[in-house]
This record gives C-alpha cells, structure tokens and sequence, in this order.
C-alpha cells in the first residue's frame, strides 16, 4: 500500500513537469499573442505593478520637485545677495567718481586762491530746518578753521563759517534769509559795478544783488564775482550769473536776481579759504601777521 501511494507521487510528480516542460517550451516561442494563462497571469502582475508605480512615481515626483524649488530658492537669495552687492559696489563707485570730480575742480579753485591757504573740507550734516541756509563740514578749529572764513566749491561761492568747534564747522550758505548777510559783489565784465548780495528770493530760488546804481548797464547773463572788500570773500569768487534786471520799491536804485553758482542742496566737498594779511607795525616796523576777521556786515 505504501509503495503503490509513492508509485502516484511519482507519477503526479512525474506528469507535473512534463506540463510545465510543455508550458515553458510554448511561451518561449515567437508568438504575436498570448493565451489566456499567460494573459491573466501578465495582467494580474501589471495591475499589481501599476499599484505599486503610481504612489513610488507621485512621491519620487514631488519630492524631486520640491528639490527643485528649495534649489531655486537658493539660487535666488544667492542671486540677490550679488544683485545688492553690485549695486552698492556701484553706488560706491559713482560716489568715489563724483568725489574724484569734485577733488580735480577743487584742486584748480586751490589754485587760484594764491593769496589764501585753502582748506578742503566735506559736508557731514545739515539742518532740515535750514537746509537752504547752512550746513555742517568735518572741519574745525583743529585744522585752522575760524569764523568768517569764505567757503566755496569748484563752481563758486557757497557762503561763510560762522561757527566754529574743535572738529567741525558751521556754514551760513549765501541763500540764507539772516538780513544781516551781505556780500560785496561786481559784474565780471565791468568791475566799475558794484553791488551788494543782500537776500535770498525761495520762489525763483535766487539771489538778489542790490544797491545797483540806476545807471549801472547790468544786463540778464552777465557774471556775479566777489569784490574782495571786507576781507573774507576773496577777489573774483563765481556767485552767479544775472537772470533779470528790475528796479527796487523806491526806484532809487536797480536789483538784479542772480541764478546762484552751484546747486547747494547737493554740496559734498568744498573749500573754505583762509588768509592772513601782514600788518606792518608802527611800533618798531616788524612785519606781523593779522588775521583779518572783518565782516562783509560793514559794507
């Protein structure tokens, strides 16, 4: 019994894979369909595949485009890092243009001011209040600088120091509203003309020469130079150049608007020029030095 039940083994055994001999040899031919076995097999394998690929490939594409994004991000703050870092290395660049500029006029203007010891100097602050009447340069009583000393740009005359401190200066720009302000003035093309500038008109933002005599032939372009009288101003300072002619209120005398030498909202370096005048003692005729603190106010 037990030998004739193994003999079945055997046989079944034996049946089994002579079926899958056949199988094997039958799907391995070249055949443009499959039969149903291998159909329901292949289709019940993609459907299990097509569960398993969908989900892999919708996270292995989210992720990849989150890492996209988190790359793209860096790109850009890095990007922007360099786009604020060109832009201030340019700003840099203009302002050390524009300075270098400033400096090579300045350094003419030195040159003219043979009987004065220039003094170069930048604008640090100014007043809101007053931002048309003054302004505050990195200059002081340490490097010379006093009060009433004239002070310019490369196009012309700006106005006076009238406060001094140890490391800066104080400047009453030629603009101001202080009545008190004057400055003796010819026309560049015929000194026998003088005037004085003598207040500041916020409207058509000019300067206003007065004290013309009537018969003073003052046209509108004519240059505004300094007279050199008082002392502080020096001889042939650019003020301006004449826009118009009128009378005054009374119509004693003439008054010219004067369109001023430089834009003084935008001042950055500038000259004060300070001299001192040899005095010849009466004593025992030594030549002394004098500061000359006379005030442009006598005249």
């Amino acid at each position: 019994m037990p030998s004739l039940f193994s003999a079945k083994r055997l046989i079944a055994l034996l049946v089994g894979m002579i079926v899958l001999v056949v199988l094997i040899s039958f799907s391995l031919r070249d055949r443009g369909n499959a039969n149903i076995a291998e159909s329901l097999i292949k289709d019940v394998v993609g459907f299990g595949q097509s569960l398993v690929a969908k989900p892999t490939h919708f996270v292995v594409e989210r992720y990849k485009n989150i890492e996209d994004f988190l790359h793209t991000y860096e790109e850009n703050e890095r990007l922007k890092a360099r786009i604020q870092d060109y832009a201030s290395v340019q700003a840099e660049v203009q302002q050390l243009q524009q300075e270098n500029a400033e400096l090579k006029e300045l350094v003419g203007v030195e040159e003219d001011l043979s009987d004065y010891e220039p003094i170069r100097a930048t604008v640090i602050a100014r007043n809101p209040d007053q931002w048309d009447e003054k302004i505050i340069l990195d200059r002081g009583a340490v490097h010379g600088v006093e009060a009433n000393m004239a002070v310019m740009t490369a196009q012309g005359l700006i106005g006076k120091v009238t406060l001094v401190t140890n490391r800066t200066a104080t400047v009453e720009l030629v603009t101001t509203q202080n009545p008190n302000n004057r400055i003796s003035a010819f026309v560049a093309e015929d000194e026998t003309i003088f005037g004085l500038i003598e207040g500041y008109d916020e409207e058509r933002r000019e300067l206003i020469l007065r004290r013309l005599d009537t018969n003073a032939n003052v046209v509108e372009g004519q240059k505004i130079t300094t007279s050199g009288l008082g002392g502080i101003f020096p001889k042939g300072i650019y003020i301006g150049e004449v826009t118009e002619v009128t009378s005054d209120d009374h119509g004693l005398t003439k008054l010219a608007y004067v369109k001023p030498a430089d834009d003084l909202l935008t001042l950055n370096q500038v000259i004060i020029a300070s001299r001192a005048m040899p005095m010849v003692s009466g004593v025992d005729g030594q030549v002394q030095e004098e500061e000359v603190v006379e005030g442009e106010d006598s005249e």
